[in-house]
């Protein structure tokens, strides 16, 4: 080999190992941003104690259901949202209001990537990926929403199986998994500074500063990604992301699943797949089945609460904790497992990402309204009325 040969292999070796430094740089940015909307979120809302003074009001399932999309779209956890949940069911919250709230749990928890998506609209192509990406995630949840909601409402399904299954299992060993969940405190230091820097001014002010921080970061962040990602997915790097996602639905569902159970937060990973699809590394069929998987492990953190939950309200903390479980694995199943209802948040999300790319102030609305506007209207409406 010439010098000349090695020189030009050598500069290739350093760009690439500088490429995958701006790279996790950028993840860890995406990870910031993510932390930063939440905590302002929760700052704003008053966290879990919002949530609680908003879980007060359900009345009926509906309401129910209502208030937990809410809760969880201010709050920006639906960890945070079903561990205030076992708490109030071991309180003595009736299960069959609590049941509604951890389905509109699941509703609200999809906003962060589809905050995340509105990085790529800058460029149509990307944010059509990106925003379909993003949206297949609400679509499967209200879908399942649609579908067992009413059965839950005639035959109690959850709630007796979860009953059976939660009486069989009170007085095995728990187990705690906190301990793998390193991306808190990787992010938590940073947050804590700018929250303390921002204490001059008042508490709403400085979250709305906080989630403005948050979003412009994820901006800058989707930006820098997409850039590096288009230089690095290929070769043997794409053919590894490839192999624990793109493989197939198996695959997915579980790199999904297990990912979620090791950082605790379904915003997070899925997020994180989002600027893969805006830069064409996946469609956003391919990560379709990571977005289910991720929804059936953050069960994982309702379960973790109920274990610390002890006596006479025990049982009923792990049978909720187990309602979240059984309601996301029956989702995949059954929308998943049948051809014609599989397709259905797919097409859905598609087309409304080709709309939102035509009409930019679409997609705007569309966080606005399903996760904030329409869910605060219904639920003034109905406690006015009740």
């Amino acid at each position: 080999m010439t010098e000349s040969a090695e020189q030009q292999l050598t500069n290739s070796t350093q760009k690439r190992i500088l490429s995958w430094l701006i790279l996790l740089a950028g993840i860890y940015a995406i990870l910031l941003s993510v932390g930063l909307v939440g905590s302002g979120f929760k700052w704003i809302s008053g966290g879990s104690d919002g949530a609680r003074e908003l879980f007060a009001f359900a009345t009926n399932p509906f309401l129910a259901l209502l208030i937990g999309i809410l809760a969880t779209a201010l709050v920006q956890s639906s960890s945070t949202v079903t561990s205030v949940i076992v708490g109030l069911v071991a309180g003595g919250l009736p299960i069959e209001i609590a049941i509604p709230m951890v389905m509109g749990a699941n509703i609200g928890t999809t906003i962060t990537n589809t905050l995340v998506s509105l990085g790529h609209v800058r460029k149509k192509s990307e944010f059509r990926r990106a925003f379909a990406a993003a949206t297949v995630h609400d679509f499967f949840n209200l879908m399942c929403v649609a579908i067992f909601l009413p059965l839950e409402i005639i035959f109690g399904f959850l709630q007796k199986g979860s009953a059976w299954l939660s009486t069989h299992m009170i007085g095995a060993d728990s187990m705690s998994l906190k301990g793998f969940n390193f991306i808190k405190p990787m992010t938590k230091p940073v947050i804590s500074e700018i929250k303390s820097l921002l204490g001059v001014f008042p508490d709403k002010v400085a979250a709305l500063v906080l989630i403005g921080l948050g979003i412009l970061l994820i901006f800058v962040s989707i930006t820098i990604i997409g850039r590096v990602l288009k230089g690095l997915m290929v070769g043997r790097a794409k053919k590894i992301l490839h192999g624990a996602i793109g493989r197939g639905p198996v695959s997915g569902i579980a790199s999904g699943a297990v990912v979620t159970v090791l950082v605790q937060s379904s915003s997070t990973t899925t997020s994180l797949m989002i600027p893969l699809v805006g830069s064409g590394v996946f469609k956003p069929r391919d990560i379709y089945p990571f977005t289910l998987g991720a929804n059936i492990g953050t069960t994982i953190t309702a379960l973790l609460a109920a274990t610390a939950v002890s006596g006479v309200g025990a049982v009923v903390a792990l049978q909720i904790a187990l309602v979240h479980l059984m309601y996301n694995l029956s989702g995949v199943i059954v929308i998943y497992g049948i051809p014609f209802l599989r397709e259905i948040p797919l097409k859905a999300a598609e087309r409304l990402a080709e709309v939102a790319t035509k009409r930019h102030s679409l997609a705007a609305l569309y966080v606005l309204s399903v996760f904030f506007l329409l869910p605060a209207l219904c639920v003034f409406i109905m406690s006015s009325m009740s």
